[in-house]
């Protein structure tokens, strides 16, 4: 192991677009710590995949809405990187973990939106400034927002309240953290197919059709999309971009 060797960190990698970013990444040679919630099975099949790309990777259980557990996971991470990969810092944070909660304003309860909050907005706050001290000067932040930020669809205004303030704090982000050259930016995915949600978007063959016909693309995104655009965004090209949303929803509701 060189001193060069990139590292990122992706939360809620066991799963989905975080799964699929933690491949990506590997793909082009960076080694991947990831977190996982629940489901250690899921974790160690994406582990498996990631060595078999020739990666250094390593699986850590983390509820990313209990800010009371960060300390002690940036302990974890810290330990890690010294025992693992003989660094004192990781390269690149992706703050991906995340759920849905639908509910219209009318009859949304204060136990979701409270969990929404925990995951998407204190969470991703308070864990990153927990990891700060571990992100080498250079590196990367990169958090997950929503299409639906910018667009409305009824049942989601809890949810898309979190990524909004999402969006505004990775700008504070970029601006705080320009003195050390890491950049921050937010990729707001649009209706993916995956199991968030319940997998609607992927089993709603009627919610499916729908959502292909606003989409300038003329279908709606997989993970695909998504993972190597990430990991694209990591790549020594785009140290220049910081601050900046960028949505990746083939066209929708242009």
């Amino acid at each position: 192991m060189t001193d060069t060797q990139k590292i990122a960190l992706i939360t809620g990698g066991s799963r989905g677009l975080g799964r699929n970013t933690a491949l990506a990444a590997a793909a082009r040679g960076i080694d991947v710590i990831f977190t996982y919630h629940s489901n250690q099975a899921e974790a160690e099949k994406v582990a498996a995949e990631i060595k078999a790309l020739g990666r250094k990777t390593l699986a850590l259980q983390l509820d990313t809405g209990d800010a009371a557990s960060f300390p002690a996971f940036a302990g974890k991470i810290a330990n890690a990187l010294r025992d693992t990969w003989g660094h004192t810092h990781f390269d690149y944070l992706i703050n991906n973990a995340g759920h849905s909660a639908p509910g219209s304003i009318e009859t949304m309860n204060e136990e979701d939106f409270d969990g929404l909050y925990r995951v998407h907005l204190k969470g991703v706050v308070f864990l990153t400034q927990k990891l700060l001290p571990l992100i080498a000067d250079g590196g990367r932040i990169v958090n997950l927002s929503s299409g639906l930020a910018r667009f409305s669809f009824p049942g989601y205004a809890a949810y898309a309240a979190m990524k909004g303030a999402i969006e505004v704090f990775t700008r504070y982000l970029a601006r705080e953290l320009g003195p050390r050259r890491i950049a921050a930016n937010v990729v707001a995915p649009g209706a993916i197919e995956t199991d968030f949600g319940g997998g609607a978007v992927r089993d709603n063959a009627e919610l499916n059709k729908q959502i292909t016909s606003i989409t300038a693309m003329g279908r709606v995104g997989v993970p695909d999309d998504i993972g190597p655009m990430i990991a694209n965004l990591l790549a020594d090209e785009n140290r220049w971009l910081t601050g900046q949303r960028i949505e990746v929803s083939g066209g929708m509701l242009l």
